[in-house]
């Protein structure tokens, strides 16, 4: 087979500042020992995130010269409009500046005291809006996918029985909905398949509770399943997309992701009670339904996007350029998270440095090292970002201890991958001298973004 190449020319180019590795240690140190607070210009590759960090299209560009910016009845809010509610079905779409504003907005009107939310797994943002409405974000992880030395096509999936025994002990009246990941990004970016998301469907039926997809890398989803689930191989990503949003009643996206936009998300409604809801605090918080946050031009990128994203030549070099990192790790002995995901690969820093407890926070000595030997940014996904404390004060950690390098889309080339698996194979010889950390300042929610650390002697 040839080598798959990137289905894509380079018309623009951003200089990369190079730094010495005394310098990183001062800026490592100058941060806190914190990726979040480290300067961007300080970064050589920067696998931070891929939310809102991909490169627009030249038809991206040339959409947003056309973007209306009329603050009413803007003619690109009906392009925008019309291209989700081709993809997901929805009748309601309401723009938001970004994700965590659609979930705002939701759980604002939904959560609150005594509700209870399950997903497949949370990621930050959703567990903390849930949280800060005074509900309970509640995870339903399969066993397999909290193992990431287990190698199966769907880890991502939501655990059904255990989701039907929660519903059954908790009562359908306490909560107001249910939602799946798609791909899940706590879990290592694994993707779920269509049967779990009809199976848990099902259940929800039973019981009378709305199904949302948190649909933010919904086209690698498709995809994934397309390559891996029975009876969908010669459907288009698209059909499968809109396969997985026919059974949902809402949906809330992080346009920054799969639409391969830098700013920009949407919530999506059937019901016009809760969209009636939702628009009027729209207007409140965020701007007039038809701009809802966002720029005309940002609603002409994100609807170009959402048809980008599901060329199959596109998500064939997305996923292959991942699998490829995770291969590469993998060969060199750093464990991660089996088989790689869409959007990333996910160290497993607890087998990688098991001299250093999870209160400790192995996954932030491996982000830290790896600013140190290359300059490259990456984020822990762990006890720093999903910690909590018991009564007593004492860490209760999650499953698992990760450290994820994002690969934001079409902006780096094999080359820049490469010299992060040079980087890997020193951060590999490092291993045993590494040593753990302790949060000196952590705010009340959303700690990972503004901790403060110190490395224990």
């Amino acid at each position: 087979m040839k080598t798959i190449i990137e289905p894509f020319k380079i018309k623009s180019v951003e200089p990369i500042r190079f730094t010495t590795l005394e310098e990183r240690i001062k800026i490592l140190h100058d941060a806190h020992y914190n990726p979040f607070l480290i300067h961007a210009e300080d970064v050589l590759i920067d696998l931070l995130t891929d939310s809102g960090t991909s490169a627009m299209s030249a038809k991206q560009w040339a959409g947003m010269m056309e973007g209306d910016e009329s603050y009413a009845g803007a003619r690109s809010f009906f392009r925008f409009e019309k291209a989700v509610q081709d993809l997901t079905g929805m009748k309601n779409i309401i723009p938001t500046h970004q994700g965590r504003a659609a979930e705002k907005i939701l759980f604002t009107i939904i959560g609150g005291a005594g509700k209870y939310i399950p997903n497949n797994t949370h990621f930050d943002t959703t567990r903390a809006n849930v949280e800060f409405s005074g509900a309970v974000a509640v995870d339903f992880q399969t066993e397999e996918g909290k193992r990431p030395d287990v190698i199966a096509p769907f880890k991502g999936n939501m655990n059904v029985a255990a989701l039907e025994k929660f519903i059954q002990e908790t009562g359908a009246e306490n909560i107001p909905v249910c939602f799946i990941t798609v791909t899940n990004n706590s879990g290592g970016g694994q993707p779920v398949s269509m049967q779990n998301i009809r199976e848990t469907k099902s259940v929800l039926n039973k019981y009378g509770i709305p199904l949302f997809i948190d649909a933010c890398r919904f086209a690698e989803n498709a995809f994934f399943i397309k390559k891996r689930e029975k009876g969908y191989d010669n459907k288009t990503p698209k059909e499968i997309a809109q396969e997985m949003f026919s059974y949902a009643d809402g949906v809330t996206m992080s346009a920054k992701k799969d639409a391969i936009v830098n700013m920009g998300g949407f919530l999506a409604l059937n019901n016009d009670s809760l969209a009636t809801q939702a628009r009027n605090l729209l207007i409140v918080t965020e701007g007039f339904p038809t701009y809802g946050g966002l720029a005309g031009r940002d609603l002409e990128a994100i609807a170009q996007g959402l048809e980008e994203v599901l060329d199959e030549h596109y998500l064939t070099y997305r996923l292959r350029s991942v699998e490829y990192l995770g291969n590469k790790l993998t060969e060199i002995g750093i464990p991660i998270l089996q088989p790689p995901g869409g959007h990333a690969i996910y160290i497993d820093a607890k087998s990688f440095l098991p001299h250093i407890a999870p209160h400790e926070y192995p996954g932030q000595s491996v982000v830290c090292e790896l600013y140190k030997i290359g300059g490259i940014r990456s984020v822990e996904i762990g006890s720093v970002m999903f910690g909590k404390y018991d009564e007593k004060g004492n860490i209760v950690s999650p499953p698992m201890e990760l450290v994820r390098l994002a690969i934001p889309r079409r902006v780096y080339t094999q080359s820049h991958i490469d010299y992060v698996i040079e980087c890997s194979i020193e951060l590999h010889s490092n291993r045993k001298s590494l040593t753990g950390y302790a949060i000196t300042y952590e705010a009340p929610q959303l700690r990972h973004f503004t901790a403060q650390f110190k490395p224990l002697a």
